[in-house]
């Protein structure tokens, strides 16, 4: 057998990440217009992807009947382990206004809603495929030419709180990642940030 010293791991290339600009991000947010259930409720699921990190399949998940008013949510994720994750302003109002909406009476959150979806489905809860079509149906309205998935506003949600200061042991767990590599992803971004601050605030004295 091979001593372990012999042994080369293969290395991991680092996983690209989509990212879109914050001017980009701002115009995505704000791209459902209109009071109509459909609206109403792809609004609240940009606000709420973008303010918790939600994987799609959590987002799917998720009750109607859980406490909107509140800051804080729990979600079930990988491996079934259970997470607080946190509610903006902007998502509680858009779940709010979206539930006042909703006529049925089915648990789930979101539901499929309008003939355009396919009626005999409306009240039956979103699939991951549909939320994705929602994304990128709202991506394009708003004339952002890059590929956006529920995974980039994730993605969004992560490097926003990096670049603002956040510890990546605290993005970690507000993502749920079992290990801290794959928070690590990240880093690369807010590398970029500390490049930045290093070239202008360091050695400006006494040159």
């Amino acid at each position: 057998t091979l001593s372990s010293e012999k042994i080369e791991l293969a290395r991991e290339l680092p996983r690209a990440i989509d990212l879109i600009s914050a001017e980009e991000l701002g115009c995505l947010l704000k791209a459902p217009e209109g009071d109509d259930v459909k609206t109403l409720r792809d609004k609240a699921i940009l606000e709420i992807l973008f303010s918790t990190g939600l994987r799609v399949g959590e987002l799917c998940a998720l009750s109607r009947y859980l406490d909107w008013t509140r800051d804080e949510i729990s979600v079930r994720g990988k491996g079934g382990k259970v997470r607080l994750v946190f509610l903006s302003p902007e998502a509680k109002e858009a779940v709010r206004r979206y539930l006042l909406k909703r006529t049925d009476m089915s648990e789930q959150l979101f539901v499929h809603v309008g003939s355009g979806e396919g009626s005999k489905n409306d009240g039956h809860p979103v699939t991951c495929r549909l939320v994705e079509r929602v994304v990128k149906h709202y991506a394009i309205k708003s004339g952002i030419d890059k590929r956006v998935t529920p995974h980039t506003l994730r993605h969004m949600f992560a490097t926003d709180l990096l670049e603002n200061g956040a510890d990546i042991r605290s993005v970690q767990m507000l993502l749920g990642h079992a290990s801290i590599t794959t928070t690590q992803v990240y880093t690369h971004v807010t590398d970029r940030r500390l490049k930045e601050i290093h070239q202008n605030f360091h050695g400006k004295k006494g040159r």
